[in-house]
Formats: structure tokens, sequence, C-alpha cells
């Protein structure tokens, strides 16, 4: 499985989102800064918690004209809840079969047993310039990825 690096093109890929519809990152790529950032599970404590950091961040990734995209395994379904649940107002994408996941070169972290988290910011070349890989410490890739939008020119 290759990963991505750092001034790597991101793969083009398609996935439904939280209200059924098909999404295709051709769509937006090269129009606005992407923020796409792999989670683990719906409504687990960590992922609530990063998920919810970002919708309330959503103004400033805006002004930074970024695009946030979160990406889990679960099913449209189970987003269509947690988007509802906790008035997420961003893209959620269903990857029922991790295959984004391994376009990425999202590693897995407990031995294997959890999916990774880990959060790419992609500029309006389509390229990766910055990754944040940490399992247990989600409210920190909100900060990290603003920081980095924050400092592009």
């Amino acid at each position: 499985m290759k990963k991505l690096e750092l001034g790597d093109t991101i793969p083009s890929f398609e996935l439904k989102d939280q209200k059924g519809n098909l999404f295709s990152i051709d769509s937006i790529l090269g129009k606005k800064n992407l923020v796409i950032y792999f989670y683990p599970k719906d409504d687990s404590p960590g992922c609530t918690k990063e998920a919810c950091s970002f919708r309330d961040q959503l103004a400033v990734f805006s002004d930074s004209d970024a695009e946030i995209i979160g990406i889990s395994g679960q099913s449209v379904e189970s987003h269509r809840k947690f988007a509802e649940k906790h008035h997420l107002n961003y893209t959620l994408l269903s990857d029922t079969n991790n295959n984004v996941r391994k376009l990425f070169g999202v590693p897995t972290s407990l031995f294997g047993l959890l999916p990774g988290r880990v959060t790419y910011v992609v500029n309006k070349n389509a390229k990766v310039i910055f990754m944040f890989n940490s399992q247990i410490q989600a409210g920190k890739h909100v900060k990290e990825a603003l920081r980095i939008l924050t400092e592009l020119p």
C-alpha cells in the first residue's frame, strides 16, 4: 500500500456522502484548499470531538477558502445520523470498503484493530501540503490544519 507523501497529488475518487449523493473529489479539486480527514468511527468520543471541532471552526476554514471532508468506513445512514445529531455542516463520505483509505495509505493503529486518524491539507494545485497522524489527539487535527491554512500565501 503506497502512502501519500508531502507534495503528492491526491488521487481521484468518488464516494457517497451523508445524503446518499455521489461525491466526486474532482468536482472541487483545484478550486479550493481541502482538509480531508480520515476518522475511525461515527459517534465515538474522539471522533465526535474532532467532527464537532471542525464544525465549530467552519467559518475560519471558509475564510481560508478550504472545504472540509470527513471520511470513514461507516454507511451513508450512519453518517447521516451522525451529521444530524451533531449538526455537522460539511461533507462526510462513506468509504465502506476502505478503498479511499487505502488509496491515501492511511495506516491502522492499535495493532491494526482501529482505522487510523489522519488529516491531509491539500492546496489548490491538488498537492498534499500537510499531514497530521494521531489517533489520540483528535482535537489537534483541527488546530494543525488551521495553522497550515493560515500560513498559505
